[in-house]
């Protein structure tokens, strides 16, 4: 059985939202499937327009899961925070092949806005 997905991603644009009012909270996350029959570990490096990169945030999805990790929540980012309205890239590097999907929700207007995309 082949598994799907690669072991190398990176998501260029990323630039988490406040929270805002509305009863949807502007957040973003990233998507894991780990298709593989052994956990996938994954070393998440985050690099900025103005800041050195940050690389000690570490996910882990079992084998044959899917784990969305919340980039407003500290404790899923190995404690580290984000800064908010700041433009930023994301590179994951797993030891199992992964497939990885990025999403915002934005509602800093009252026509909130969200997406999501496949990463490369």
């Amino acid at each position: 059985m082949s598994v799907v997905g690669k072991k190398n991603w990176i998501i260029p644009d990323c630039e988490l939202p406040p929270e805002g009012e509305g009863v949807l909270k502007g957040h973003e996350s990233v998507i894991v499937v780990n298709d593989s029959d052994r956990a996938a570990r994954i070393k998440v490096t985050l690099f900025f327009v103005d800041m050195a990169p940050y690389d000690a945030i570490e996910w882990v999805v079992e084998p044959k899961r899917v784990k969305c990790f919340r980039m407003n929540v500290p404790e899923q980012m190995s404690g580290y925070v984000i800064p908010l309205e700041t433009q930023y890239a994301m590179k994951l590097e797993s030891t199992e092949k992964i497939v990885v999907q990025y999403g915002r929700l934005d509602n800093r207007q009252t026509n909130l806005a969200y997406y999501t995309t496949i990463a490369f």
